[in-house]
């Protein structure tokens, strides 16, 4: 079966890869995550995905990830989903923070194909079937090839899709035919996890998207979705190319997207802190830049 867009996402469609805000000295924020979750929320997010990529999983301790989810729950309410990053290169370990992420009152969880240890698919769908079978809450996988070096094969995906609670998947694999394929034959709801995505994938049944953007222009990139489902998608797709230059600039300009988006939002006088090592903080030069493209999609 294909998926019904009659039928709401499980977690909306305008989502946020919302990053992770530090003190100064390094440590968690949790007001400050609290504040931008509620910045974001208002500014047309209906999910937030917390400890993913952009939140900077690998060098958040499991304590500070639980911590982030009561903080934004808190801040959020029923408000906006929340989805919680819980992928690691261990099932065991994954199925720990899976457990700790309902606890804390998270709403779904983003698991990655886990990073390095490149398991072959069988052992690959028996990893998340495990994480799956562990909590109550529904999960969505995320499929990034380039970084984990797993790609989670179409045909993998199609059988994991039998679950129950595996409902969705946060595509970062380049393979348009591969999305099409699954979207076909499964009522899976697709996200794009890659900004310059967001439109096409949504023109062909996906759900929405999951979007480091959004950090900075969740009314922005919330318009496209708005203007297309009205009806007018020549004008989403003058909307989806004005944003072009911040989604390049941002996602593409050889720093990754966490840095890019905490040097914007530091710019914009919102919660976010530094990066930690070994991510570098944006120079001054490359932060002026953000700043100058982001003025310039907001004129635009």
């Amino acid at each position: 079966m294909t998926m019904d867009r009659s039928l709401p996402p499980p977690f909306g469609r305008a989502l946020c890869a919302m990053v992770t805000p530090f003190t100064e000295t390094g440590a968690l924020d949790p007001g400050g995550a609290a504040r931008l979750a509620d910045h974001l929320v208002t500014g047309g997010c209906d999910g937030l995905v917390l400890s993913g990529t952009t939140g900077e999983s690998p060098t958040t301790t499991d304590a500070e990830k639980t911590a982030l989810v009561r903080a934004v729950r808190e801040a959020v309410g029923d408000r906006a989903a929340i989805v919680a990053g819980v992928g690691t290169s261990d099932t065991r370990h994954t199925v720990e923070l899976a457990r700790a992420a309902e606890k804390a009152g998270a709403d779904g969880l983003l698991v990655v194909a886990p990073p390095y240890s490149r398991p072959p698919q069988d052992a690959l769908e028996d990893h998340f079937r495990q994480i799956a079978d562990a909590s109550g809450l529904p999960l969505m996988l995320y499929d990034i090839p380039a970084r984990t070096g797993t790609r989670i094969e179409p045909g993998t995906v199609l059988r994991l899709a039998e679950h129950p609670r595996i409902v969705a998947v946060k595509d970062c694999s380049h393979d348009l035919l591969g999305v099409q394929q699954v979207l076909s034959r499964t009522e899976l709801a697709y996200y794009a996890g890659c900004d310059e995505h967001n439109l096409a994938l949504y023109a062909i049944g996906a759900a929405g998207y999951v979007s480091t953007v959004a950090n900075v222009a969740p009314a922005g990139l919330r318009r496209v979705l708005d203007v297309f489902d009205a009806g007018d998608t020549a004008r989403a797709a003058r909307l989806q190319r004005r944003a072009t230059p911040l989604i390049g600039r941002m996602m593409a300009a050889g720093l990754p997207g966490t840095v890019t988006a905490k040097a914007l939002l530091t710019a914009l006088g919102l919660p976010a802190g530094p990066v930690r090592p070994p991510l570098r903080p944006a120079g001054r030069e490359t932060a002026d830049e953000l700043l100058a493209v982001y003025e310039q999609f907001l004129h635009s």
